[in-house]
């Protein structure tokens, strides 16, 4: 799954570490801005090391956890999803706006591969200072550079550079910043 070949999402093992997630995923989104400490502890048992001062507004939904990597001061805001069965990484002083959904997870596009049921995933990374804006998309096996910003609502296609304002369905470099 994590190197991008064919796997069972139906596996015995995925589906249990699934299930574990989403008991986390549920104490997380049921905890109020009060329980700090709370979310912050729930946050590193859920992905593991995590940077400082990382900010995840409730409701949050990931399939696993240990794939997500975030930097230090890193702010979700409401509604985010992260199909993380391949690694996403997200750099320090990034900023996601409500609803932005990163999906490592795909499918074949073959409809007789896709069939069997098996499923593919690819990695995501978005580097530092970067601007997602709400209801963005993001596909496996792109990269966002550094200093970005990505407009509301781009579904991001293929990798986006550094320093550049990119907007759209799909998504395309509108200037440089």
């Amino acid at each position: 799954m994590i190197r991008g070949e064919l796997y069972d999402p139906g596996d015995a093992q995925l589906v249990q570490m699934r299930l574990s997630c989403r008991g986390l995923i549920e104490s997380y989104n049921s905890s109020n801005s009060t329980q700090k400490n709370k979310r912050d502890k729930l946050l590193v048992e859920l992905l593991g090391v995590v940077g400082k001062n990382i900010n995840i507004e409730p409701p949050f939904f990931c399939d696993y956890g240990f794939n997500i990597n975030l930097g230090d001061n890193v702010y979700m805001n409401f509604n985010c999803v992260m199909l993380d069965c391949a690694s996403i990484s997200i750099g320090n002083n990034t900023l996601i706006g409500p609803g932005v959904q990163f999906y490592a997870a795909t499918h074949p596009v073959q409809a007789q591969e896709r069939q069997s049921g098996l499923e593919l995933a690819g990695p995501i990374t978005v580097g530092e200072n970067v601007w997602i804006g709400g209801g963005a998309i993001i596909l496996p096996n792109v990269a966002i550079g550094d200093n970005t910003t990505i407009g509301a609502g781009a579904v991001v296609t293929k990798d986006v550079p550094s320093n550049v304002l990119a907007v759209g369905n799909p998504c395309r470099v509108i200037r440089e910043l």
